[in-house]
């Protein structure tokens, strides 16, 4: 027994060591070289503070939509549904988001509808949109707030961001950022 139990017992705290300490401190050196230094990117407008590196609930017709959030956007509590594409609580619950975005969007049909804007990320706070799924809401907003549609085009191409090194990844737009440069339009 004391065999077995001496060497569990340095291991335990070797590990101890290594993952509270050691780790904790790389983990930490490394988010200095970040943008804000591991701190989130921080966004403020009109006073208020806002985190762009976590979704954010626009439903206001006259903003872009974010995507849909499994936790209703609480960072405490992140995380997905864990519910099967096949799984019909699931499938109702895209199927509502299909029907209340047609119904605030007419005239766009279902199969326009980009997949990232009826279902919600891994995390339920995906920050991000698609090109696609800004510009399927480009008619709704236009007509709202009285500017023309290529002007919100142009507010998408400033405001979409490339794939990492042009590989890795899709182009994304980060909905806050827009809505923001969105309110900032003259």
């Amino acid at each position: 027994m004391k065999k077995n139990i001496i060497p569990a017992i340095r291991l335990t705290l070797v590990c101890f060591v290594f993952f509270s300490g050691i780790y904790t401190l790389v983990v930490l050196g490394a988010a200095q070289f970040t943008a804000n230094k591991g701190k989130g990117d921080v966004v403020v407008s009109n006073g208020k503070t806002y985190f762009a590196n976590l979704g954010q609930k626009f439903t206001n017709d006259k903003y872009f939509y974010s995507r849909p959030s499994a936790v209703d956007y609480n960072a405490a509590a992140a995380g997905a549904s864990n519910k099967g594409p096949s799984n019909p609580e699931y499938l109702k619950t895209v199927q509502t988001r299909i029907d209340t975005f047609l119904v605030h969007n007419p005239g766009i049909k279902k199969e326009a509808i980009p997949s990232d804007l009826v279902t919600s990320s891994g995390s339920g706070l995906d920050p991000d949109i698609s090109v696609p799924a800004a510009r399927v809401q480009v008619k709704r907003i236009a007509a709202i707030r009285g500017i023309g549609g290529g002007n919100l085009e142009q507010l998408i191409l400033s405001n979409t961001e490339k794939p990492l090194l042009g590989l890795f990844g899709t182009e994304k737009i980060n909905v806050l950022k827009l809505n923001i440069a969105l309110d900032n339009l003259k």
